[in-house]
């Protein structure tokens, strides 16, 4: 038997990784990278939305950068992360400048475009918080099959945007942390309630950067359960020979 190692928060597991670039309508090249299931079989495939640039956020928040080290091994996931306009990370610096979650919309649709020109199946939009107003502003109309939110502060994205999202009929899901600086559980059920097939889940003792390991598997768990309906757990180790650290790889941005 396979001797086992716990995943970590530096853990990296096996996976098909491209560097990308997504070229806009408007004419700007933002640099991303795709993750694949080394498996070849795609069960469902993310293109993740980063948090606020100007405050930190872009393409390797820990978070999204901790599913596409995870999901592909551990659930046959394609997870596809970019920086918006104007974005810098260890991947490089998007074109363009940071435009208020306006401009971002050509962002979202040039990220949906790449993956089903790539065929890459049962896609869903994953923001964070201020990638959630970029998927609730601009998201209800693409190619995507729902939308996954954390920690959604709702300060840009308008009741209007909800109901269009209503409208669309496709399946929403807010995570939203016991202790969010921006919105917390209680207010967010009246707030989502235009988006009248929005569930929201509270999430007990988290926060908006959701901080912690125990923090980030129950977010890749809900997250997994909202776009692969019935999924279990995600494991918690796996045969020490698939993991491998990030600081091992040169990645420990």
């Amino acid at each position: 038997m396979a001797e086992l190692t716990e995943i970590r928060a530096m853990t990296v597991l096996p996976a098909h990784r491209e560097n990308i670039e997504i070229v806009t309508e408007d004419g700007l090249t933002l640099v991303g990278e795709l993750a694949l299931p080394a498996s070849g079989n795609i069960a469902a495939t993310l293109v993740t939305l980063h948090p606020l640039p100007t405050h930190g956020g872009f393409m390797d928040s820990h978070v999204l950068r901790k599913a596409s080290w995870r999901l592909p091994y551990l659930a046959d996931v394609a997870v596809l992360r970019f920086n918006t306009r104007g974005t810098s990370s260890p991947r490089g610096t998007s074109g363009g400048h940071f435009e208020e979650g306006v401009g971002e919309a050509a962002d979202v649709r040039a990220a949906v475009k790449f993956a089903v020109e790539r065929g890459l199946p049962n896609r869903w939009l994953v923001g964070w918080s201020f990638g959630t107003e970029v998927a609730l502003m601009h998201g209800a109309d693409l190619e995507v099959e729902g939308a996954v939110l954390l920690s959604p502060p709702l300060r840009r994205a308008e009741p209007e945007h909800l109901e269009h999202w209503a409208r669309s009929g496709k399946p929403v899901t807010a995570l939203v942390p016991e202790f969010d600086d921006f919105l917390t559980p209680d207010q967010a059920v009246p707030a989502f309630a235009p988006l009248t097939q929005a569930r929201v889940i509270p999430v007990e003792g988290a926060k908006h950067l959701w901080v912690g390991e125990k923090y980030v598997r129950i977010v890749l768990d809900l997250l997994l359960a909202a776009v692969l309906p019935g999924a279990r757990a995600l494991p918690t180790s796996v045969p020490a020979t698939d993991a491998t650290d990030a600081e091992d790889l040169g990645d420990a941005s």
